[in-house]
C-alpha cells in the first residue's frame, strides 16, 4: 500500500501572470474550492494518508488554507452555517499535511528532491499541484498505484495527444505488456511530431520507488539551472523497470488559461445546484454566438 505523497507547489506559475503575482496558481479555484484542494482530495481518495506539500515563498496561503481556523468556524456555527463549518472541518482532517520549502527554484527534480527525508525508503506517489485529474472509475493517481503493487516499479501517467502536438509534451517510447500499461524503454522530451515514437504523453502524475531519488541527486542542471524530473527519469530505465499507465480519466491543466476556463464550465455543470442554470446559459450563448 502506498501511504505517501509529494505534491510540488513551489513555481512560479508564470502562465497565469498577473494573478499570480500575489496569489499562488495552486490557490485558483474551480468554482468554490483552490486546485490543490482537489489535487489532496484525489490523494486521499487513492489510500494515501500522509502528503508532504513543497511550496516557497509566498506560498503561505496553501498552508493557511489547509490549517484549522477556529475563529471562522465559531461565526459560522453562530450563524446557522453549520453545514459549511462541517465542509471545512473536512478539509482539515483529509489527511496527514507537512510542508517543505523549496528554498531556491531549481525545477520540479529539485522539488521532488526534498521530499527524500519524507519519504524514507517506500514507493511515494507525485501529484503536481496544479493539475486537476478527474474519473469514473477510480481516482487516476489509485490507477497508478494500482499498477506499481502489480509490478513493483515505478509508473507514470499517459495521456493519447494529437501527434501534431508531440512537441509541446514529454512522451515515451516502450512496448505494450498489458491492456493501457506500457514498459517503457526511454522519454524523449517535446520530440517534433516526425521524430516522436509514440503520442503517449506524461501527464502529471507518478509512483516513483525510491531509488527516483539517487537518479535526481545525480542530475546535471539544464536550462536555468534546473534539475528536470524527465531527465532523471530517462536515466533511471536504463537500469530500472518503468512502466507507464494509460489513465481512465481526464487531465486538467489549470495553469493553463483556456483549460482554466473549460474546467471551470465542466466542474460548474458537476454541481447540481449550477447546472440547470448554467446549462441555459451555455445554450443562450451558444445562440447569440452563431448570430
Amino acid at each position: 500500500m502506498i501511504r505517501k505523497a509529494v505534491i510540488p507547489a513551489a513555481g512560479f506559475g508564470t502562465r497565469f501572470l498577473p494573478f499570480t503575482k500575489s496569489v499562488p496558481k495552486e490557490m485558483i479555484p474551480l468554482v468554490d474550492k483552490p486546485v490543490i484542494q482537489y489535487v489532496v482530495e484525489e490523494a486521499v481518495a487513492a489510500g494515501i494518508t500522509d502528503i508532504l506539500i513543497v511550496v516557497s515563498s509566498g506560498k503561505m496561503a496553501i498552508q493557511e488554507h489547509f490549517n484549522p481556523d477556529p475563529g471562522l468556524l465559531a461565526r459560522l456555527e453562530d450563524n446557522g452555517r453549520s453545514a459549511l463549518a462541517d465542509e471545512l472541518r473536512a478539509i482539515d482532517r483529509m489527511a496527514r499535511l507537512h510542508f517543505v520549502y523549496q528554498q531556491e527554484l531549481k525545477g520540479l527534480g529539485d522539488a521532488v528532491l526534498q521530499a527524500r527525508g519524507f519519504v524514507g525508503d517506500e514507493p511515494f506517489a507525485v501529484l503536481l499541484g496544479d493539475t486537476v485529474t478527474t474519473s469514473e472509475v477510480s481516482p487516476v493517481i489509485g490507477q497508478l498505484c494500482a499498477v506499481s503493487r502489480q509490478k513493483g516499479a515505478s509508473v507514470v501517467a499517459l495521456e493519447e495527444v494529437p501527434w501534431e502536438k508531440t512537441s509541446r509534451y514529454g512522451v515515451i517510447d516502450g512496448t505494450a505488456v498489458a491492456e493501457s500499461v506500457y514498459k517503457v524503454k526511454t522519454f524523449i522530451e517535446k520530440p517534433s511530431p516526425d521524430e516522436a515514437p509514440s503520442n503517449l504523453a506524461i501527464a502529471a502524475r507518478y509512483v516513483f520507488t525510491p531509488e527516483i531519488f539517487g537518479f535526481l541527486e545525480n542530475t546535471i542542471p539544464g536550462k536555468g539551472g534546473e534539475i528536470q524530473l524527465t531527465d532523471a527519469m530517462r536515466e533511471m530505465v536504463r537500469t530500472i523497470p518503468m512502466y507507464g499507465c494509460r489513465f481512465d480519466g481526464r487531465r486538467h491543466d489549470i495553469g493553463d488559461k483556456l483549460e482554466f476556463i473549460k474546467a471551470t464550465v465542466e466542474f460548474s455543470l458537476k454541481r447540481p445546484e449550477f447546472r440547470d442554470n448554467v446549462g441555459v446559459w451555455l445554450k443562450d450563448l451558444s445562440t447569440r454566438l452563431e448570430d
